[in-house]
């Protein structure tokens, strides 16, 4: 069923809004910010661990509420493979894939995320894909060939790829973003049929069943003594960001808005992804990684403003049963 944002209430639609807004801002800012991560954890035990953290936190979101039917099998495999997708291996392609190219260069591939979304909508759930979102996904190619010339290309005697992006890096983050897309257009069933918390608690609980094996094998081999307390506090963040807080408020804005347009919201992940990047990382923005990045936000714009033709709207794929 339709939801249409112009009949939602005055209140209800700018809080939908911000939560999609604020949730793609927070995933920006923990993509950035799990390079110092990844310098200090392993990536299946920073994996486990943030499943871990956010299992504590979360263990009340669980329950079914009064209101809520049992789940259907379908709906626990499209769980299963929310988190497989969505958490554990976009968890694991992202920090791998930061670690060894940067917070810019991760800004930049995951502005793909929405033309990725496109192409697997029209395959698997018959959504057609207008010419402007076929533009998009070409940009967004355009935006990450540039990236990939950023290492061999000088400016006034400079190496613009100060990053030190290598293939198997960007190889990585683009395999992060075809998770993270096919995470979006199986949310785009669940949340019409499980509340949004307890969406955000199962996928999580899914993760974390994926990443202990390898992420407790790990821990026994780790010196947890050499960490310090900033790294810990950073850890708890990125745990609650990545696996609470960002989760909730994407499920609670699709609830009311539809997923053809919560999709432009996605614009403020790189934008965040960058801003941590130059402010916080303090990582140099050339001026080729600057085309690249204006390349791939135009991309998001083009592949998810809403249509002006009310008839050419996409609907909202049935919840599974």
């Amino acid at each position: 069923m339709n939801i249409d944002p112009d009949r939602a209430s005055g209140l209800r639609r700018p809080v939908a809004y911000a939560a999609l807004a604020s949730s793609m801002a927070l995933v920006g800012s923990y993509v950035a910010l799990s390079k110092p991560l990844a310098q200090t954890f392993p990536i299946f035990l920073l994996a486990w661990l943030r499943f871990g953290i956010a299992a504590l936190a979360m263990h009340s979101w669980v329950r079914r509420r009064a209101d809520e039917p049992p789940i259907a099998w379908r709906t626990h495999a499209a769980l299963f493979g929310e988190s497989l997708f969505g958490n554990f291996l976009f968890t694991v392609f992202m920090v791998w894939g930061v670690g060894r190219s940067g917070a810019i260069a991760a800004a930049i591939v995951m502005a793909s995320i929405p033309a990725w979304v496109a192409l697997l909508s029209a395959a698997f759930l018959s959504e057609r894909v207008t010419q402007r979102e076929w533009i998009a996904v070409a940009l967004a190619v355009m935006g990450i060939a540039l990236l990939g010339l950023g290492q061999h290309t000088t400016a006034q005697g400079v190496a613009a790829d100060t990053a030190a992006i290598d293939p198997l890096g960007l190889a990585a983050l683009l395999a992060a973003a075809l998770c993270e897309a096919i995470y979006s257009v199986i949310g785009k069933r669940l949340t019409g049929s499980l509340g949004a918390k307890r969406i955000t608690a199962i996928i999580n609980l899914w993760g974390l069943a994926l990443a202990t094996p390898l992420g407790a094998f790990t821990a026994w081999h780790f010196r947890f003594d050499r960490v310090g307390p900033g790294q810990w506090g950073l850890l708890v963040f990125y745990a609650f960001a990545a696996s609470v807080w960002s989760v909730w408020l994407w499920m609670t804005g699709l609830k009311t808005v539809p997923a053809s347009r919560a999709g432009v919201f996605t614009v403020m992940m790189p934008l965040s992804a960058t801003l941590v990047g130059v402010l916080v990382l303090g990582e140099p923005l050339n001026p080729l990684q600057g085309a690249a990045l204006a390349l791939a936000c135009l991309a998001v714009i083009l592949a998810t403003q809403p249509t002006s033709d009310a008839g050419k709207a996409r609907a909202t794929p049935t919840p599974p049963q």
